[in-house]
Parts: structure tokens; sequence; C-alpha cells
């Protein structure tokens, strides 16, 4: 009996062991889903930015169609997003949109009778709701990677993370362009 308690101590730390590595990689896996799900509502949002973005383009387009360089810009710009993939592409698209989006402005100036068009001013406070709700979820999927990150880190975590093949997710961040505050004047 004396020559199998070591075995069986052995057993036992290597059962503890085993059980912690399969409870840390479950947590790993649901805060992995959890940064991929909160991604997914990034995207969303995004969409939906993109899906108003026409309608804006076509109610100027009815005010100054020969404006057409700044529209052109827009729907580009529109379509980088679209096809972005991951937070770092989609923060270039972002960049590269709200500086489109920030000429129709100047356009705007331009057309006193536009900015009194219920239809543009109701696609203007759209689209300033959604950039809300960007923001909103840009904090939510940015806290998703910053606790999925600080667990990875962690040691021991940090062990079976690599073994595993979990590595730190990237933050979405903005340009230092989008960084500048614009300026609006109507």
């Amino acid at each position: 009996m004396k020559k199998s308690l070591p075995i069986i101590i052995l057993v036992l730390v290597l059962v503890l062991l085993a059980g912690r590595g399969v409870s840390t990689y479950n947590r790993l896996v649901a805060k992995d889903e959890a940064v991929n799900h909160q991604w997914a509502q990034v995207e969303n949002v995004l969409k939906r930015r993109a899906d108003l973005i026409p309608n804006l383009v076509n109610t100027v387009k009815g005010y100054a169609g020969h404006e057409s360089q700044v529209l052109t810009d827009i729907t580009k710009a529109r379509s980088s997003v679209s096809e972005a993939k991951g937070p770092e592409e989609q923060e270039k698209a972002n960049a590269e949109l709200n500086k489109a989006l920030g000429n129709i402005n100047v356009v705007v100036e331009a057309y006193p009778e536009l900015k009194a068009d219920k239809n543009f001013q109701d696609l203007q406070a759209e689209l300033a709701g959604t950039e809300n709700r960007i923001a909103v979820e840009r904090k939510r999927y940015n806290d998703q990677v910053s606790e999925f990150n600080q667990d990875v880190r962690r040691f021991p975590t940090k062990l079976i993370a690599s073994l595993l093949g979990f590595q730190e997710k990237q933050y979405f961040e903005i340009s230092q362009a989008e960084a500048q505050v614009p300026e609006v004047s109507f």
C-alpha cells in the first residue's frame, strides 16, 4: 500500500491539472466567442450606416448633381467599409468614409435648400444615431477584447492559451484623423 501512495498522489495531481486545463480552455473559448459575437455587432451597425449612405447620396444628388466627385468618394469609401475584414481594415475604411462624409458638409453649405429638405434632415438624424450606435458597439467590442486579452496574458492561463493557439485580439481603435474634432457649420 505504501508503494502505491505516490502513484495515487501523482494521478490525483494529473487529474487536477487536466481539470484546470479543461476549465481554462472552456473559459477561453467562451471569451473568444464573446469577442467574435461583439465584432459581429460592430459589423452590423457599420453595415447599417453603409446602407443609409446611398439614400443620403441620392438626396444630395437631387440638389447638387454636379458635385459628383464628393458623391463618388462617398460611394467608393462605402464600398471599402463593406469589403473590409477585421478591425484593422475596418479602421482604415471607416476613416476614409468619415473623411468623405465630412466633405458632404461643404456641399450642404453651398445648397441652403438642401439643409432645409426633410429627407436630408431625416437621413442626417439617422446617420447621427447610427454613429452613436457604432461608438457603443465599438466600446463593447473593445471591452470584450480587453477581458479576453487579460485572460490570455495571465499566468498560468498564458501557457495553456499559447499551447492551444489562443492569441490576443486586436482592438478597434480610431485613426488619428478621426480623433480630430470636425468643424460642422450649418
